[in-house]
């Protein structure tokens, strides 16, 4: 099932729910990722990838929300994805990094975890990147910054994470980067009080036409 909740005549934005949309979002997260960090691809040398993401994904889709871009013709050209963490599940921060959030930041039973991913745009479908980061961004921030005790976690490219931070995103990071999906990856986490100057300043771009 998909939801408008933003146009502006060049492109829309939906909020999906459902197992049906995974596959598709797996594959464009994945893609896009290949595309810009390593170039020419085949599909066959990254499907095992795109299964690994439809699978992670398939286990967190009661609680996710999840923002797709889609231009005139319906096709997927930006991704987001947020859900609150039950402290049950195996979150990526734990399967890829062996981070605890609850031993790495605190074990408050008062405070909620968010995790963040998914992000990806195509750098090629004439809308500037920047632009449709914003805007998924504050999608994607707005449950936490409405949650009176909250992080975000995530694991974020390193060149996307220098952005996050010149747009007023306060992080830290909670260790080590790895390669990951084909790109320098980071551990973060940021608080409620991290994401209010970047949600404040941009959440003027979410008003729909």
């Amino acid at each position: 099932m998909e939801k408008l909740i933003y146009t502006n005549g060049q492109y829309n934005i939906w909020q999906l729910t459902g197992k049906e949309c995974l596959q598709e979002l797996a594959e464009f997260v994945v893609k896009e990722n290949y595309k810009h960090h390593i170039g020419d691809f085949s599909y066959e040398s990254i499907k095992d990838e795109i299964d690994s993401v439809y699978q992670e994904e398939l286990q967190y889709i009661e609680d996710s929300t999840i923002f797709v871009v889609r231009n005139e013709a319906s096709k997927i050209i930006g991704s987001i994805r947020v859900f609150r963490w039950d402290r049950k599940k195996i979150l990526p921060l734990q399967k890829v990094f062996g981070i605890n959030p609850l031993i790495t930041i605190h074990s408050e039973s008062n405070y909620s975890y968010w995790h963040i991913g998914r992000f990806a745009v195509d750098s090629f479908a004439g809308i500037p990147t920047i632009t449709l980061f914003k805007q998924l961004m504050v999608y994607a921030v707005h449950p936490i910054v409405c949650d009176e005790k909250s992080y975000m976690i995530a694991e974020t490219d390193s060149k996307l994470l220098k952005v996050m931070n010149a747009l007023g995103i306060e992080t830290t990071q909670l260790g080590h980067s790895i390669n990951y999906l084909a790109s320098e990856t980071i551990p973060v986490c940021s608080s409620k009080d991290g994401l209010l100057l970047f949600y404040r300043h941009y959440r003027r771009l979410c008003k729909a036409s």
